[in-house]
């Protein structure tokens, strides 16, 4: 074999590993990032947890984690939504309501127990979240 080839060689198999360990980090990190959104939409203030879901074209996230066990106010956002998200539905608590295009809605979900999650759908059924209680 002559030098030309072994080199050509070498850098083929070189950039292959190169691809493949930038494209690997790279879906790490947006699991990170889809766990990151999972978790920070729930804070608590002054004793009271609040979970923020946007609703526009579905609700985001889809999936929830919060703390059972304390006093839980449930924050829907809309900013511009016309679709069917702004028709919501939450069987458990018996809420129905068409929500305003644009605004927040704060909805007094009590002391959830843990795991008993919560679920909304929108009026037609096509769009739902689940937000599950974990205990501390």
């Amino acid at each position: 074999m002559n030098k030309t080839v072994l080199i050509i060689i070498t850098l083929a198999l070189a950039m292959g590993v190169g691809i493949i360990f930038f494209s690997g980090s790279k879906s790490k990190n947006n699991t990170s990032t889809a766990i990151n959104k999972i978790v920070q939409n729930s804070e608590i203030k002054d004793g009271i947890q609040y979970i923020t879901i946007n609703a526009k074209g579905g609700y985001s996230p889809k999936v929830s984690q919060a703390l059972a066990d304390i006093p839980t106010k449930l924050i829907i956002k809309t900013e511009g939504t016309y679709d069917c998200s702004a028709s919501l539905v939450i069987r458990s608590l018996g809420f129905q309501k068409i929500l305003a295009q644009t605004g927040e809605e704060i909805i007094d979900i009590g002391i959830p127990k843990a795991g008993q999650p919560l679920q909304g759908v929108c009026g037609m059924g096509m769009y739902n979240f689940k937000i599950n209680f974990n205990s501390t």
